[in-house]
């Protein structure tokens, strides 16, 4: 029975996609079949498996209408053991298109919950913002991975989006579990990046992952060749990080087995 594990924040920038895309090709190497569905209009999950996101012609964007089945937009990857539901930019109109639908927050629930069999891990990339594109991916989802940055606006907009998991448990799915607050972005030579670290463990001390992702310029330029990390730089210090994030993922889920 596969884990459905919903990657979000609605503040850009703070490395969803980056996780996203290295987690799954991360389990992938761990020898765990994954799906990664890109829940974000503007497709970087999808690029950044190497996909043309200009020839995508079936995807989330289906997957939601229910105009095609789950297992009609599942691609294969380059990334070993890693499957891929695609983005498209057509997806920025499904918030309008669902707005008046019945049960439109679960949409991505029905299509997806039958390929749990499938997969030991379903990942969501999720887009930035509250909207009902978010809402169906925590709707859909049995915990999320929150990023932040290890900036100065760090926690800002970390308790709306609390909130907004919170009314989620509440109205849509409350089974939903926030699996791990993940520090991004650090940089141990700035003074700020440290002080960001001691303030989430302080505040959130078991949520927080014990992995935390580096600044590693190898992770930055790994989406320009469409590569994961861990095809673009194994050797690199951002793949010994999402490999070690890969395994604490895997190691709180063995407890839960």
């Amino acid at each position: 029975m596969g884990k459905i594990i919903a990657i979000a924040n609605q503040k850009g920038g703070v490395g969803k996609t980056t996780t996203s895309v290295n987690l799954a090709a991360s389990l992938g190497v761990l020898e765990k079949k994954v799906l990664l569905i890109d829940a974000d209009p503007q497709a970087n999950a999808t690029s950044g498996l190497g996909i043309d996101v200009d020839s995508v012609e079936i995807g989330t964007y289906e997957l939601l209408e229910h105009t095609k089945s789950a297992s009609e937009t599942i691609m294969k990857t380059t990334s070993p053991n890693v499957d891929l539901i695609p983005s498209h930019i057509d997806l920025v109109a499904i918030e309008i298109e669902l707005v008046d639908k019945e049960e439109r927050e679960y949409m991505m629930r029905k299509s997806i919950s039958h390929l749990r069999d499938e997969y030991d891990y379903i990942l969501i990339d999720c887009a930035p913002s509250l909207g009902l594109l978010t809402l169906n991916a925590l709707t859909a989802a049995d915990s999320v991975i929150i990023p932040i940055q290890c900036e100065y606006f760090a926690l800002e907009g970390l308790g709306k989006l609390l909130n907004t998991i919170k009314s989620v448990q509440k109205i849509h799915n409350p089974d939903l579990d926030i699996e791990g607050l993940l520090l991004t972005m650090f940089d141990s030579r700035l003074r700020l990046s440290n002080q960001v670290v001691e303030e989430v463990k302080k505040h959130f001390s078991e949520m927080v992952f014990e992995t935390i992702i580096q600044r590693n310029v190898r992770l930055s330029e790994a989406p320009s060749y469409g590569e994961s990390i861990i095809k673009y730089d194994a050797s690199s210090k951002g793949a010994a990080n999402y490999l070690n994030l890969a395994n604490e993922v895997m190691k709180k889920n063995k407890e839960k087995v």
